[in-house]
């Protein structure tokens, strides 16, 4: 837990529907919008927050928390941390003299606490949930979420009960079980995960931290955005590629873009084209993105050796789309082949092993650079949002 000399502010007003925009309190336990089957959103004060906050003298708490003021805890005591954030903003200068590119950088998710991004979604969720009285937590997790999940529950000293495919990583199974969480090993997908975890959650009264069924993971993730504005000098990148499965993260990083430019924290009008990597044995988005069409359908028969891909359709599908869409960017998909050759690439060239969902980013820019789609001038971010050590 956070100590705090003084009680900083916090800006949380309420959630809203992503979709009919009904508005809900924020400061009962939420799920999502039962009426739209859509996510509930966190909504801040932005108005308030501009006048008394100061881009440059924010709260001086560790990591993510500097952000406090526009995250979802309402007590700085209530927050669980292992020291998520701050992950480093790194220039892939090898690579970008090899295709003589002005800037190219990548977020290596992977110093996050569980050696993956989920440690920031599950920082705020684990931390909000526990704030408002729940004790057991439940999650399909095709991997990483369920490693981040059981370590947060355990600091917070709450029972973490975990549903993964019977294929996910053995490092990842393990992770869940040292840290105390009782796992399920599902013959199936994450999706079946999740129809077996739903179910039990409403049978035992457990709270489902499933991707965007409940309002708070996205914010964590969001800091993400916040971040890369802040190590940008406040001007945004030209482009940045995120590997998109759940599709938490592109979500939340483009949220706080728009936050940010609310606040009138940034110092151009100019927001990056966000491109959604998937990848080819599952890649809904991709799909749905090319066909002009509002919701993705379900991916048969999913399969990818990136196993945070792996997601048949995500539940906030017409988040992910809006995003692309007003961001002007795009999705496309890559083989795992071309995955293992850009994993060993980034690891040969700038010495950073990638989980194959990071690695995927770059596959997507090597596609993004050969059809001519972006400019040699242009500041270009990838994400890594884990360690590939966690997938051997």
């Amino acid at each position: 837990m956070l100590t705090f000399s003084g009680t900083p502010e916090n800006y949380l007003t309420h959630l809203v529907c992503s979709e009919c925009g009904t508005k809900v309190d924020a400061h009962q336990i939420q799920t999502y919008c039962q009426a739209c089957q859509a996510p509930y959103v966190a909504v801040y004060d932005l108005t308030q927050a501009a006048e008394r906050l100061d881009r440059d003298r924010v709260e001086v708490l560790p990591g993510m928390w500097r952000w406090f003021p526009l995250l979802p805890v309402q007590e700085v005591g209530h927050i669980i941390t292992l020291g998520e954030g701050n992950t480093p903003l790194m220039r892939l200068s090898n690579l970008a003299k090899d295709w003589e590119l002005e800037g190219l950088f990548l977020k290596d998710e992977s110093s996050n606490p569980t050696g993956s991004f989920k440690a920031r979604g599950m920082a705020a969720a684990v931390s909000r949930a526990k704030e408002l009285g729940v004790h057991h937590l439940v999650i399909p997790t095709a991997g990483n979420a369920g490693g981040a999940m059981a370590a947060y529950a355990a600091r917070g000293g709450m029972k973490a009960y975990i549903f993964m495919p019977e294929d996910t990583p053995r490092p990842i199974v393990e992770e869940c079980r040292i840290t105390g969480a009782e796992v399920t090993l599902v013959d199936g997908l994450i999706s079946d995960a999740g129809r077996l975890a739903g179910q039990l959650a409403r049978q035992e009264g457990w709270f489902d931290l499933s991707t965007f069924k409940e309002p708070y993971r996205l914010e964590g993730k969001k800091i993400m955005g916040y971040e890369l504005a802040e190590a940008f000098a406040w001007r945004l990148p030209d482009v940045l590629l995120y590997p998109t499965g759940g599709g938490t993260g592109l979500v939340g990083i483009w949220k706080a873009f728009l936050e940010l430019e609310a606040l009138g924290w940034l110092e151009s009008s100019q927001k990056p084209r966000m491109v959604a990597i998937q990848a080819e044995g599952c890649a809904p988005v991709v799909k749905a993105f090319q066909n002009q069409a509002e919701r993705c359908d379900p991916w048969p028969d999913a399969e990818t050796m990136a196993a945070g891909l792996r997601v048949p359709r995500p539940f906030a599908d017409q988040m992910i789309l809006r995003a692309l869409r007003e961001s002007e960017g795009e999705a496309l998909a890559v083989s795992d082949a071309q995955i293992r050759s850009a994993q060993m690439l980034l690891a040969g060239r700038e010495g950073i092993f990638a989980a194959p969902e990071g690695a995927a980013t770059l596959a997507g820019l090597q596609k993004l650079l050969a059809e001519g789609k972006i400019r040699k001038n242009e500041r270009v971010v990838l994400l890594n949002t884990g360690s590939g050590l966690k997938y051997l």
